[in-house]
């Protein structure tokens, strides 16, 4: 692919007026002269925006724009005061966390602590964190406008850790009113107390999302950290726009049509190198995992011969190539929890890292006595992130001997059907494809995709109490070693019952134009606060 790329900057740039002069009218903004306005290109397209209905990082980014947390985790894996402050009782049983000054929603109201109660509630039906907590929780209530207190039915050391995760599902606050829609359905309005007010008037789904400085927020006084410290916004507006080809997001960034683009297809990295007015950055250092989910609720996947027939088909390497292409920017790992983090083990993983267990996937497909029945896989091609792993998966499921139906979507539209408990054939699925970064798979209780309580549980539905129990296991244990040793005890099950399959670790670079300042590092990027713009 790269001997395409050898073209000189200024043998591109010759063909970058006439891309820009072309593109559609709903991607670029007429109001930009409304004052500093940042255009972002991001992974997906948004449609989804209610952040606890889904994990998608693209409705979590929506929602650190919108919302705001009690609690934040720095740079250096610190939680920190964001909405409020707290105090444990000595006997470790009462957390109380107090509100700070001059909170308020953006339809004007204060900020109240039943409002974050509900918000809590209401992100502990779907957050595996959040679940583990409620186990151990004897009370959360507000006994006055600004405080929380939680009291716990005995000592459980990963309260804050709970309440500061950074990524998804991140627990946003909202008014108690939006905060009370149940779960399994989406909030009516976009009223946070974040830094930036959505305007709904706007909003194109799957076209254009956009944002706009909230001028009552008060921002903390620390310097800004991951998710922590003050969100001092430095701009009017943010728009997110979508272009589904990224050559012509890539075009549009080199002619400053775009200000942002989050993931750049790594075949153009010389290209935008070469740009003197372009920086590339990798922002989430720790990177993501990749990863497939399968469907337990209907054939053949509810059969664990055929979970793992399809487990056995499939290698690392293929994926990543196709994924990645650059060995700089992947890591094949066998490890559930991330390499490179304190829970990291191989244990399980011999055929995913080394490629060699198709003649053993064949065998076991014949062995389940397979009757033909199709593999719905969801093939997104919007997201540039997600489009190569179906294929490929599909490719390998194929040669073991499955027939494989790869059905053509966008990633919304997954985000939107992987929910769905119907059968595949009345528009549900066997399996589809998605990343986390890495702060949300490692641990057993961070992971969202760990959790196994059946129909109650995520997407995929595995029902595993052997699983449930080492993960509370993993809740009680107070020293590093028994949590190491039981967190590959929890390694091997997943791999054994298939729970998902781990497909690799990557980064990619995000590219922006140097007009913008302030671009900040984290394991929930991009953020948009404290980035200025030069005219």
């Amino acid at each position: 692919m790269f001997h395409d790329l050898r073209r000189t900057w200024s043998a591109l740039a010759s063909c970058l007026l006439l891309s820009a002069l072309a593109l559609p009218e709903a991607w670029i903004s007429p109001a930009v002269a409304a004052g500093k306005t940042i255009t972002a290109v991001m992974h997906s397209d948004l449609r989804v925006i209610d952040p606890i209905f889904t994990p998608a990082y693209i409705t979590r980014d929506h929602g650190y724009m919108v919302y705001d947390t009690l609690l934040a985790t720095d740079a250096d894996f610190k939680i920190q005061p964001q909405m409020a402050d707290w105090k444990a009782s000595d006997d470790k049983l009462t957390y109380t966390f107090t509100l700070r000054d001059g909170l308020k929603w953006h339809d004007g109201t204060p900020v109240t602590a039943e409002d974050c109660v509900a918000s809590l509630k209401r992100w502990a039906t779907r957050d595996p964190m959040g679940i583990k907590l409620m186990e151990y929780t004897a009370s959360l209530e507000a006994p006055d406008a600004k405080t929380i207190t939680l009291k716990l039915k005995e000592p459980y050391g990963l309260v804050l850790d709970s309440i500061a995760k950074p990524s998804s599902y991140v627990p946003f606050m909202m008014p108690k009113r939006l905060a009370e829609t149940p779960p399994d359905q989406q909030i009516p309005e976009q009223i946070g107390s974040g830094p930036f007010k959505f305007v709904k008037s706007e909003f194109q789904p799957g076209v254009k999302a956009v944002y706009v400085k909230n001028t009552d927020y008060v921002p903390r006084k620390e310097p800004p950290s991951w998710t922590a410290g003050g969100k001092v916004v430095k701009v009017d507006r943010v728009e997110w726009v979508t272009m589904p080809d990224a050559q012509t997001a890539v075009n549009a960034l080199q002619a400053g049509e775009i200000d942002f683009m989050e993931f750049p297809p790594l075949e153009m990295e010389p290209v935008l190198a070469a740009n003197p007015d372009i920086t590339m950055n990798v922002l989430n250092k720790f990177g993501y995992q990749t990863l497939g989910r399968m469907n337990f609720l209907y054939p053949p996947f509810d059969n664990l011969k055929l979970r793992r027939a399809a487990f056995l088909a499939m290698n690392q390497k293929e994926v990543l190539d196709a994924l990645i292409g650059n060995p700089k920017y992947y890591k094949i790992c066998g490890a559930y929890f991330g390499c490179g983090t304190p829970l990291e083990t191989d244990v399980g993983s011999e055929s995913l890292v080394k490629g060699n267990g198709l003649e053993q996937a064949k065998k076991l497909l014949v062995e389940a006595g397979y009757d033909g029945t199709p593999v719905v896989v969801l093939a997104p091609g919007d997201a540039i992130t997600l489009k190569p792993q179906p294929i490929v998966v599909a490719q390998q499921l194929r040669a073991a001997g499955f027939k494989v139906d790869l059905q053509a979507t966008d990633w919304q539209s997954v985000v939107t059907r992987r929910a769905s408990q119907k059968p595949p054939k009345e528009g549900g699925w066997n399996m589809f494809f998605t990343n986390s970064v890495i702060a949300d798979v490692g641990n057993p209780l961070a992971s969202t995709f760990l959790g196994a309580k059946g129909k109650q549980g995520q997407f995929g539905w595995p029902d595993d109490p052997k699983l449930e129990q080492l993960r509370d296991a993993y809740a009680r244990a107070l020293t590093p070693e028994d949590r190491k040793r039981i967190s590959t005890e929890i390694q091997q099950e997943a791999y054994d019952q298939v729970i998902y399959i781990p497909l690799g670790q990557w980064t990619s670079p995000s590219a922006w134009r140097k007009s913008l300042t302030g671009v900040l590092e984290g394991q929930a990027v991009p953020v948009f606060w404290n980035v200025d713009k030069s005219e």
